[in-house]
């Protein structure tokens, strides 16, 4: 069964600069965040968080080969160490990072207004209930509002696992987190080796914790180069990207659209270079199009805008 299967083969999130695709669109509680809007052809201001089905970047369980039925997880072949943490808690006692080897973490990304986070605190504290001491759970809220708030829905929840505000840094750290709930999945040698984003299916994630402690499992591990996956930063390495197609080129021209691609940045609000924005988000029609262009100009010898174009803008748009 694939952990999405439920969801007609999508995560639900809570994702940032994002479109409404099916979904009723969920506003956060402050006037920094507005809500975006794209039902019949409306569209909003860049900065929501909306209630909405997409796809995980990073690849997902499936089952195993054709004939077969045993489940395939996937964990990153290259792992990076996890990045390092050591502030308080909601409750002002320390959280850091010298208790985690030996263990598997789960750095969960979270938010109290966001309904596919409260989803799942019940199955995060089942499986903190399954694997005691040798998993540890670390919520990070990106609440707006105080810690004393977050603890009191906390307290409600049950959520006996720490749990530390996010910061620009904290988030910066991890790679930047565009939907929520997220979470990092970190080996006993401390080394972060999968990330899921949006609701993910229970029984996947013990399949994955009892893989990394070396319990008994009906899945088969294999294992996957990160080119963006899990660190977006790591997109510089791809020599493939989603939604991009490089045919035609020869090999020192495609050396040049990668170069572009990944100093280039999106028009969407994202922030991300060129390269960055197709792995994140794959239904970016602001990357997609650009990527064109640029692999388009290269293969024609042109050379590339001196100015960027303007927000919504295209490359060819600009030029006329």
């Amino acid at each position: 069964m694939n952990p999405h299967a439920q969801l007609g083969g999508h995560g639900l999130f809570c994702a940032l600069s994002d479109f409404i695709m099916g979904w009723v669109a969920m506003s956060r509680n402050s006037a920094q965040r507005l809500l975006w809007v794209a039902i019949t052809g409306i569209g909003l201001l860049a900065s929501t968080r909306a209630f909405v089905p997409q796809i995980s970047a990073a690849p997902a369980p499936t089952a195993g080969p054709e004939g077969s039925n045993q489940p395939v997880i996937r964990f990153v072949k290259n792992p990076e160490s996890a990045p390092a943490l050591q502030t308080k808690d909601i409750y002002g006692k320390p959280v850091n990072k010298d208790g985690w080897p030996g263990k598997v973490v789960l750095v969960n990304f979270w938010a109290t207004w966001c309904p596919p986070c409260r989803e799942e605190i019940p199955e995060l504290l089942e499986l903190k209930k399954e694997f005691k001491d040798r998993l540890e759970i670390v919520g990070i809220s990106e609440d707006d509002d105080s810690p004393e708030s977050v603890a009191k829905f906390a307290r409600a929840k049950g959520m006996m696992y720490p749990i530390v505000m996010a910061t620009p840094e904290l988030i910066e750290s991890y790679g930047g987190v565009p939907a929520l709930p997220t979470s990092f999945l970190i080996d006993t040698q401390g080394r972060v080796v999968q990330k899921h984003s949006g609701l993910y299916a229970i029984e996947w994630y013990q399949r994955e914790i009892r893989s990394l402690l070396g319990m008994p499992t009906d899945a088969r591990v294999e294992t996957f180069v990160d080119n963006g996956q899990l660190f977006l930063k790591n997109a510089a390495n791809a020599t493939e990207l989603p939604g991009v197609n490089f045919k035609g080129l020869t090999p020192e021209q495609k050396k040049t659209a990668l170069r572009r691609l990944n100093s280039e940045t999106c028009t969407c609000g994202c922030k991300l270079t060129l390269s960055q924005c197709r792995v994140n988000d794959t239904e970016c029609p602001y990357s997609g199009k650009l990527a064109a262009q640029v692999v388009k100009e290269v293969a024609g010898g042109a050379k590339p805008a001196k100015t960027p174009p303007a927000k919504g803008s295209s490359i060819t748009e600009l030029r006329k």
